[in-house]
């Protein structure tokens, strides 16, 4: 009798649950939403954020994406595995909740008042609604991504030099339509190294590992090798992978092999962490490098962060300035104004290179080689001088008059606008205030008689910035260093070449430096760093 009562009270608490589950479920309202670009009137794929009241949103845990309170994950969420080091942190939900879809998705949720967020990048004008949804509704909406700017047809196209997800050829789609939310054209993604092994793999270099599809382009790069004494690197665009494992702290030899494959080399994360710096004055020096990552939400001293670009570039070395997000590490937070935690996102800090027609990775890897490029992370910058663009170089007679033009492009609440400027030699030349515009220019004429580099800044919102690859300026055949600060440059690459000597005088205890086990590989690019120096201290 005792059994009989048990099992009734149990079949009467699972009938009850069944029943408010089932009234749970009959007040749910479904929302349908597809969301298409203005100009073509096709579906596009698009960034997505979705709350309710609370704010609550789509969360991840592990590889697995769940709930938080009734907020549901929609099935046509585009899913694609990441996370940090090769861990499964993340599916189909963004670490900031947003999810992205290929132009609609549709979700049932309880009634109630949501925020729905839609964005496409930096070009197109956000979409923010405020939708209520009653008990057992229905509701449909469609959205039209409007541009505020058109990149492509002025004949730039934006990239972001530094993704890290790994990747198969089953992969290639999904990847692709993430990088279009963002509108984002070339993806390049890197695999990842450390003294001791690989991550985020490849399945292909060169031809075989690049992916077109809808105008977009994936292509394979590396961010190997990495130490935390001498900075972490980045080659893009080379035909095959490489790493000298043997040779671990010979970049020189590193990037010499990766020119020689077709492609390009830099320094990671504006050269300030993990020692960068020492890297670039070993490298950078004897002509190694062809860019810095200038723009990132990695460091405090970013997004924009140009101690050490106008070091070099004021020392006579042409340095194109690329930018990436870093992704999923690197992010905006607190600091630049948000209530959230630091989130990462793809495109968030990216840059524009000049490919003048239709896009080819011949195209981008020759406008990468040429220095046509500007980072930004979020207004759009154009600079010329005496016609000419970021990359090139002008040489003239001195006395000559530089006609220099800097323009600078925003929108409304999105990009305000707050001030553009021309820089040379480290210097503000030129410079205009606008408060929240749409639209900024500086001209400046400017005689010179001796070299000089030219470059133009923007300011926009918090944590908007912009900055362009330099013209260089030579006159009768010079340099375009900058012979006042020359020698306190000098004295700085010393300095950091010292630095590295008292790591190898001081060996450290942890595994992943192992510097003092490559002792000779860094004295004998000391001492070539050395000698470059003697022979600029003679300008």
């Amino acid at each position: 009798m005792r059994y009989q009562v048990i099992v009734r009270l149990l079949l009467a608490g699972l009938f009850a649950g069944a029943l408010v589950e089932f009234a749970q479920v009959s007040r749910e309202a479904s929302l349908s939403v597809r969301i298409v670009d203005a100009q073509t009137g096709q579906p596009t794929p698009v960034r997505v954020r979705l709350r309710n009241e609370k704010g609550e949103r789509p969360k991840v845990r592990g590889a697995v994406a769940v709930s938080e309170s009734a907020i549901p994950i929609p099935r046509q969420a585009i899913a694609v595995m990441f996370g940090t080091n090769d861990r499964a942190e993340g599916y189909a939900i963004q670490p900031d909740g947003s999810f992205y879809v290929d132009g609609s998705f549709d979700v049932r949720l309880p009634p109630g008042t949501y925020q729905l967020a839609i964005s496409k990048g930096f070009e197109y004008l956000r979409e923010t609604q405020t939708i209520e949804l009653k008990p057992a509704g229905s509701l449909t909406r469609e959205y039209k991504m409007r541009r505020w700017m058109d990149m492509p047809a002025r004949g730039w196209y934006s990239a972001d030099d530094h993704i890290h997800l790994r990747r198969s050829p089953a992969d290639n789609h999904a990847i692709a339509q993430w990088i279009a939310a963002e509108d984002v054209h070339v993806g390049n993604l890197l695999r990842m190294g450390d003294f001791w092994t690989t991550y985020f793999e490849q399945y292909a270099f060169g031809d075989r590992g690049r992916y077109t599809e809808a105008g977009r382009l994936l292509s394979p790069g590396q961010e190997e090798p990495r130490t935390p004494e001498i900075g972490h690197t980045i080659s893009l665009g080379a035909s095959d992978f490489v790493r000298m494992q043997p040779d671990y702290y010979s970049y020189d030899k590193l990037f010499d092999r990766v020119h020689a494959l077709g492609g390009v080399t830099g320094f990671a994360h504006q050269a300030m962490s993990f020692y960068g710096y020492r890297g670039m004055a070993l490298n950078t020096l004897r002509g190694k490098t062809d860019f810095l990552e200038l723009a990132q939400f990695c460091v405090p001293e970013g997004p924009l962060a140009v101690q050490h670009y106008y070091e070099f570039l004021d020392m006579g070395f042409k340095l194109t300035a690329l930018a990436g997000s870093d992704f999923p590490w690197c992010g905006l937070g607190p600091e630049y104004g948000f209530t959230e935690p630091r989130f990462a996102q793809i495109g968030n800090a990216r840059f524009y290179a000049y490919a003048g027609g239709a896009l080819t990775f011949e195209r981008y890897i020759a406008a990468l080689q040429a220095g046509r490029t500007f980072v930004t992370t979020g207004p759009m910058l154009f600079l010329t001088v005496n016609g000419k663009m970021p990359g090139d170089v002008i040489d003239v007679a001195p006395g000559t008059r530089l006609k220099i033009s800097a323009e600078a492009y925003g929108t409304g609440g999105q990009v305000p606008l707050r001030a553009i400027e021309i820089v040379g030699h480290s210097k503000v030349l030129a410079r205009r205030e606008g408060k929240d515009v749409a639209h900024l220019t500086v001209d400046l004429e400017l005689p010179v008689d001796h070299g000089i580099w030219i470059a133009a800044k923007c300011d926009a919102g918090q944590g908007q910035v912009a900055h362009t690859t330099p013209v260089y300026v030579t006159v009768n055949g010079g340099g375009f260093h900058n012979p006042p600060m020359m020698r306190r440059n000098l004295e700085v690459a010393e300095g950091y070449l010292k630095e590295v000597e008292q790591d190898l005088a001081n060996p450290a205890s942890n595994l992943d430096r192992q510097a003092s086990r490559h002792r000779a590989q860094l004295e004998r690019q000391i001492a070539e760093a050395r000698t470059q120096l003697k022979t600029m201290a003679t300008r």
